[in-house]
């Protein structure tokens, strides 16, 4: 039994220093990725093959969705690791004292890898759709952000109804009970760490995924936009009644995107 296994790893053996030694393969991931997101933002030849899509946006190349693919998994390890700290802090003081158990600095790493792995999926279809919208002139190759008004609004209108649906608020259950997951998909090991931070990632990518469809709108690379994602999903898995500050959210996105719709 999974909850079995989990009970079994509680204990008192976490120390500062180790909690921060542990710590320290997230920490590493996040702040590289803001580094080099910073980087691509600032300077965004910096892409790979970012110079096929804006010279002839209009002929697909592997190249550019390659580069494309590398831009939205650097965000998106920049944006939602963060997010998932909470539910990596439960798992590295849920590890067991003795490393025959899977304790130890790289479990952490592979818990973080199978989550960077969920939204590397997201990443290649996000990637794929703008690529997409792009060779068809339906997005900016140079702003990033969709050129027709009920493009935009639709991913308003879809991402404010997504808000309410049942799957958004049972995956959106699972991110902000860290201790329920853990309890009910705990695996020991190294493969196990891997095969619970792909599960959490996974939940995690439910959730979101339509709010990371905002950047469509107002910009992919828009620093602003990008950063008020990352704190509004941090709030949404952390603070309490963040399920009413979803729906009501929800309900924002859904109107602006109707009006837009009108005018």
């Amino acid at each position: 039994m999974a909850d079995v296994g989990f009970h079994r790893r509680a204990g008192g053996w976490m120390t500062p220093a180790r909690l921060t030694l542990l710590l320290s393969g997230p920490v590493f991931i996040g702040l590289g990725s803001w580094i080099y997101l910073s980087v691509m933002i600032g300077d965004m030849s910096k892409i790979p093959g970012i110079a096929s899509m804006t010279m002839a946006p209009q002929v697909f190349d592997p190249m550019m969705l390659f580069g494309l693919f590398v831009m939205w998994s650097v965000m998106m390890a920049a944006m939602m690791l963060p997010t998932a700290t909470p539910m990596i802090l439960a798992y590295v003081r849920m590890q067991a004292p003795d490393r025959d158990h899977g304790a130890g600095w790289l479990p952490v790493m592979m818990f973080c890898s199978g989550y960077i792995v969920a939204w590397a999926g997201f990443s290649l279809a996000a990637a794929t759709l703008q690529a997409g919208l792009t060779n068809f002139a339906m997005m900016s190759p140079m702003m990033m952000k969709a050129v027709t008004g009920p493009l935009a609004a639709g991913i308003l209108v879809a991402a404010g109804l997504y808000q309410f649906t049942p799957l958004k608020q049972s995956c959106l259950h699972q991110c902000r009970t860290p201790l329920s997951f853990l309890m009910t998909q705990w695996r020991d090991g190294r493969l196990g760490a891997l095969s619970m931070g792909w599960r959490h990632g996974l939940f995690c990518v439910g959730c979101c995924w339509v709010l990371m469809g905002l950047l469509f709108v107002v910009g992919v690379m828009n620093t602003g936009w990008i950063i008020a994602i990352t704190l509004y999903v941090l709030v949404e898995k952390t603070v309490p009644g963040s399920k009413q500050i979803s729906k009501l959210l929800g309900g924002i996105m859904t109107g602006v995107g109707l009006a837009w719709f009108l005018t």
